[in-house]
């Protein structure tokens, strides 16, 4: 296992992690309540980093909210339409809120309009939907995220140059606001060029096999982005394998292990961290006071940061790189 520099000392990546999650816990502004509240957390996927760490937080929040928690997703990102059955389900258990992030933003607006019709308030989170029921959303700003990938990544190929895209799910409001936001960026510069984009739907093995392709059809490729864990994982196993780790450069989303030793090897170059535990906690504490029928702005912005070689070691970037210990 590869050591970091922390405060002067060489420390493995367990120790960083134990460092990293004292600090981790957002603070909250309600005040517990005798009464349990009921809510649902309907999330796109059952496993893979980002979801733990959402449903930590979500966890975290809950035990200090009173909150009986029920967390729910789908074994693939790709299927919106578990995602529906289960938001029809959580509608029958009538909880007191639900928090959703959907992984189609037209798919699942019906189901979420219905939810009105039993006073049942809805927390988007992560990305949004196709609903003007919600109250709230919680999670990054997607656009923005895709903007800043965009700038970090023309900066190290250059004004004439030839991008390629490793996307997760399309129609997923996330996946096409990071898209949307990177290449409205690129548009400024008439030399660059997106030469493919790729959908793998949150599969990293599909991932993989596309950056593969991209590579031997594209031999001139100057940068690739990929904009979730899934496909950052496997667009990066992909380079480091073929021997173009820093040859071509990449901008990678989100914070999986493989991602870091990717890092410190100058194989990947930079990444966009989210913050998926306060997306969790701060969807469940959003969600109580909808319950309560507090009014909420329409927007919950979480942190997301990019992080590179020269920042990744600050500790507030640590509390985002290294949220929990497996």
């Amino acid at each position: 296992m590869k050591n970091w520099l922390y405060g002067g000392r060489l420390l493995s990546l367990t120790s960083l992690l134990a460092i990293a999650l004292s600090s981790c816990v957002p603070s909250g502004d309600i005040k517990k309540d005798e009464q349990m509240i009921a809510i649902d957390m309907i999330v796109k996927m059952n496993h893979g980093d980002y979801w733990e760490t959402t449903k930590m937080g979500a966890e975290v929040a809950a035990k200090e909210f009173n909150v009986k928690l029920s967390f729910l997703a789908p074994d693939n990102e790709n299927s919106y339409k578990q995602q529906i059955a289960l938001m029809e389900d959580s509608i029958k258990r009538k909880p007191d809120a639900i928090v959703l992030a959907a992984s189609d933003y037209e798919a699942l607006g019906q189901v979420t309009d219905r939810t009105s019709y039993y006073n049942i308030p809805v927390i988007s989170m992560d990305s949004e939907v196709a609903s003007t029921k919600v109250k709230t959303f919680v999670g990054t700003n997607n656009y923005g995220a895709g903007q800043m990938a965009a700038e970090r990544l023309l900066k190290l190929t250059g004004s004439q140059s030839q991008i390629g895209i490793i996307n997760f799910v399309k129609g997923a409001r996330n996946a096409d606001q990071r898209e949307e936001g990177f290449l409205d960026y690129v548009a400024r510069f008439p030399g660059v060029k997106v030469v493919d984009i790729k959908y793998c739907g949150s599969d990293e093995t599909l991932a993989y096999r596309q950056t593969v392709m991209m590579l031997h059809q594209f031999p001139d490729l100057d940068g690739i982005v990929s904009l979730s864990a899934e496909s950052s994982i496997g667009a990066g196993e992909a380079v480091d394998e073929l021997g173009y780790g820093g040859k071509v450069k990449m901008i990678a989303f989100d914070n999986p292990p493989e991602m870091l030793e990717l890092l410190q090897e100058e194989k990947v170059q930079a990444m966009l961290v989210q913050n998926p535990f306060n997306n969790g906690y701060m969807a469940v504490q959003a969600a109580v006071k909808a319950a309560r029928g507090e009014r909420l702005d329409d927007k919950i912005p979480t942190d997301t940061k990019l992080i590179d070689l020269d920042n990744m070691l600050w500790p507030e970037n640590q509390k985002l790189l290294f949220p929990f210990v497996k």
